[in-house]
C-alpha cells in the first residue's frame, strides 16, 4: 500500500538486487522526509458490519477484529468481515442525550499482559474513563472522573500514542471560558500514564494538559514521526485540524479558525462548517483522513511538513451519509463508520454501518482477515536504535522491501516489512529473503509465510496480499528475539514470480 515514515526505530529499502539501503530521516526545516504515499481503493467497499445504532469509538484488538461503542446503546460491539457484530459489553452508567453517551475506546498497548479495554463516556454527572477486560466486562475501573458534561461539545475521542500515554479530547461542554481556563480540564487535549496519573514530562508539573483552547476535539492522530494531530468542531465558521505541540493554545473561544494573535497557533487547515463536523482522524503514512459528519464525506489530508499541510481532497462525498470514525486497520485497509442513526442524519435500510476499504492494487477476499500475533509485546524497556542516515535507495527492480523495527524491549522486539511494487505491472505473489546478522530468531508472524534457515529469513506473501498494483504496497510483521545486539539487517531482497 504505502510506504510508513520512520518512528523510533530502524528503516532500509533496496531493490531487487539487495544493493544499498536507505533510512528515512527529517528535512533542514524539519519537514517530513516523506516516503510513499499510496491510495485505498473507495470503488470497492466491503460492508464489515450493518445495523449499528450511532457507532463512535472503534479500535482494534491484537487478533484484527475490531471493538466498536455504540453511543445511545452503551453497548460495545465486536466486528470482523464475513461475521455477525457480537456484544461483548454493556458500560454501566452511560446517560445518552444529544452527542452524550458512550464515545471514544481505546485498546491497551500492553493488552496482552493487561487486557485493558478504555471507554470515554458520559454518565449522568460528568464526562469520565473507564477501564475493562472483555473477560471480566462487568469490573468496570474509573481512571478519570469530574470532567464537565452537557448534551452537546462532550469530545469523547481517546487513543494511546507512540509514547504509550493516554490522550483525550474533552469538550469546552458548552462554556466557552473553559477553554481559557487553566484549571479546567475542559476545552483541553489531555496526557495521562494508564492508570489515570499525571506523566511528570507533562508541560504543567501536576496537569493532566497537554494542549489547551479547544472547542470539540474529536480526532487524534500521530504520524510517524511521533506528531500528533487533531481535529476539531469550529462553531459556526470553521472547523479544523490542528497539529498538536505540548503546552500549545489554539485560541478558541477568541478566535475561531485562523487569527493574528501571537498568543494561539493556528490550525494547518479549515473547512466551512458544511464541508465538515470534522469526528475521527487517523494517519497513513503520509496522508491524514478525517470523517466528516455534516459534510458527509472523508477528507484526505496529505502532510507536507511539520505542522504543514497540502490541499485537502474529499472522498466518499455523499455516498454513506454522515461518517463518524476512520481508522486504519493492522491488515493495511481503511475502515469508515456511518453515524447515520445520531439523531441528525437519514439512515439506510442497514445503517449503521462500518466499511472496508482495501489499499490500490490489492485484490480483496471473501472473508479478508489477519494472521495478527494472539499477543502484543510488551513495553519497551530498551529504546529502538535510531540509524539517523538518508542515503537514497538504489536498484530499479520492480520490488522493494523496507524494514522497520517498531518496538524493543529486553530480549525482544517487533519489527514490520512493507513491500512495494516499484513497477507497471502487477505483481502476482513476492518473496522477501534477509539474513539476522546477530542471531536473532522470529517467533510470531502475521500476513505472511515464513521459512527460516538459522539466520537466514524467507516471508513470502499469504492468499490477500499478493497481488500488488503498481505503486501498492502490503506490509507483514514479526515478534523476535534477540541476546546480546539485536543489528537490523543490512540487506534484504525481494523477488517476484
Amino acid at each position: 500500500m504505502k510506504n510508513r515514515l520512520l518512528v523510533a526505530g530502524t528503516a532500509l529499502v533496496v531493490g531487487l538486487s539487495g544493493a544499498g539501503f536507505a533510512v528515512a530521516g527529517t528535512t533542514p526545516q524539519g519537514g517530513v522526509g516523506v516516503m510513499a504515499a499510496g491510495e485505498f481503493d473507495f470503488s470497492r467497499p466491503q460492508t464489515v458490519a450493518t445495523n449499528l445504532v450511532a457507532p463512535w469509538g472503534l479500535g482494534f484488538l491484537p487478533d484484527g477484529s475490531a471493538l466498536v461503542a455504540e453511543r445511545d446503546s452503551a453497548r460495545v460491539m465486536q466486528i470482523r468481515p464475513g461475521q455477525t457484530p457480537q456484544q461483548v459489553a454493556t458500560i454501566s452508567g452511560v446517560a445518552p442525550g444529544g452527542e452524550a453517551g458512550l464515545l471514544g475506546l481505546a485498546i491497551s498497548p500492553t493488552y496482552a499482559s493487561d487486557r485493558y479495554v478504555y471507554a470515554y463516556f458520559t454518565s449522568s454527572s460528568d464526562n469520565r474513563i473507564i477501564r475493562f477486560r472483555l473477560d471480566a466486562p462487568q469490573t468496570q475501573t474509573p481512571i478519570l472522573t469530574g470532567l464537565a458534561r452537557a448534551n452537546f461539545h462532550d469530545g469523547g475521542r481517546i487513543a494511546f500514542g507512540p509514547d504509550g500515554m493516554l490522550y483525550a479530547g474533552v469538550g469546552d461542554a458548552g462554556v466557552t471560558a473553559n477553554a481559557q481556563n487553566a484549571q479546567s480540564r475542559n476545552g483541553k487535549i489531555l496526557r495521562m500514564r494508564p492508570d489515570g496519573s499525571v506523566p511528570t514530562d507533562n508541560p504543567t508539573a501536576g496537569s493532566l494538559v497537554y494542549s489547551m483552547g479547544h472547542r470539540n476535539v474529536q480526532g487524534l492522530a500521530w504520524d510517524g514521526q511521533g506528531r500528533l494531530y487533531a481535529s476539531e468542531f469550529g462553531q459556526n465558521t470553521w472547523d479544523e485540524v490542528n497539529y498538536i505541540v505540548p503546552g500549545g493554545n489554539y485560541g478558541w473561544p477568541t478566535v475561531e479558525g485562523r487569527g493574528n494573535d501571537p498568543r494561539f497557533r493556528n490550525p494547518m487547515v479549515t473547512w466551512t462548517t458544511a464541508e465538515a463536523s470534522p469526528s475521527g482522524a487517523t494517519i497513513d503514512g503520509n496522508v491524514l483522513f478525517v470523517a466528516a459528519l455534516r459534510g458527509t464525506r472523508l477528507w484526505q489530508v496529505p502532510l507536507t511538513g511539520a505542522g504543514t499541510a497540502g490541499t485537502p481532497v474529499a472522498q466518499l462525498t455523499g455516498q454513506y451519509g454522515r461518517l463518524r470514525t476512520v481508522e486504519r486497520a493492522p491488515d493495511g485497509s481503511l475502515w469508515v463508520a456511518t453515524s447515520n442513526r445520531d439523531g441528525r442524519g437519514s439512515p439506510a435500510a442497514t445503517d449503521d454501518r462500518v466499511l472496508r476499504f482495501p489499499p490500490v492494487g490489492v485484490t480483496p477476499t471473501a472473508n479478508p482477515t489477519t494472521t495478527r500475533p494472539p499477543t502484543t509485546p510488551p513495553s519497551p524497556t530498551v529504546p529502538p536504535t535510531v540509524v539517523p542516515t538518508t542515503t537514497p535507495p538504489t536498484g530499479s527492480g520492480a520490488c522493494t522491501a523496507t524494514y522497520r523495527q517498531t518496538n524493543q524491549w529486553q530480549g525482544g522486539f517487533q519489527a514490520d516489512v512493507t513491500v512495494r511494487n516499484n513497477g507497471t505491472a502487477t505483481l502476482n505473489g513476492w518473496t522477501v529473503r534477509w539474513t539476522f546478522a546477530n542471531g536473532q530468531t522470529i517467533g510470531q508472524l502475521w500476513n505472511g509465510t515464513l521459512t527460516a534457515s538459522g539466520s537466514s529469513i524467507t516471508v513470502r506473501n499469504v492468499g490477500h496480499n499478493g497481488t500488488l498494483g503498481a505503486n501498492a504496497s502490503a506490509t507483514f510483521g514479526f515478534t523476535g528475539s534477540w541476546n546480546g545486539t539485536n543489528t537490523a539487517p543490512t540487506t534484504l531482497t525481494c523477488t517476484s514470480p
